[in-house]
């Protein structure tokens, strides 16, 4: 069985508000990456992450950037024994009423136990990002403040 997971919201907001939510360092640093961004996903940049749940930053091998519509990079997986990549796909569709629906996918664990648990760990942190991007485009309002420190 492949590990791999596809999770979805709809954000009430047009779609180039809510691309640049997620492309834009500073943005993403207000809901998401609790211990902040740094550099603009752009095809071909390394940017970093860092999470206050999670030590030290990640390096984000962004892949490809279409404006308003696919952001695909690579990064590395949970799994301290046996260091490897998995790739990440979001995708933007601008919808009639004006909202736009984010889907999010991510594959290419190796499958193992350690490789299932982190699967199934990322698949949970996706959808929180998910939840906390509608939260702050449409509220203002930071989900993640003071969840992990």
């Amino acid at each position: 069985m492949e590990l791999k997971f596809r999770v979805a919201a709809r954000i009430a907001r047009p779609v180039a508000e809510v691309f640049d939510a997620v492309v834009n360092p500073d943005t993403l640093s207000r809901y998401f990456t609790t211990g902040g961004a740094q550099g603009r996903m752009e095809t071909g940049a390394v940017v970093q992450w860092s999470f206050h749940e999670f030590p030290g930053s990640f390096p984000v091998n962004v892949v490809e950037v279409v404006a308003n519509e696919r952001i695909v990079f690579d990064w590395d997986a949970d799994e301290p024994d046996a260091p490897y990549k998995t790739r990440v796909t979001m995708e933007f569709e601008a919808l009639e009423d004006g909202r736009t629906l984010v889907s999010i996918r991510e594959e290419g664990w190796r499958q193992t136990p350690d490789g299932l648990k982190a699967s199934y760990g990322n698949c949970g942190g996706w959808m929180q990002m998910l939840c906390a991007l509608k939260a702050w485009t449409e509220h203002g309002v930071n989900l993640r403040e003071g969840m992990f420190k």
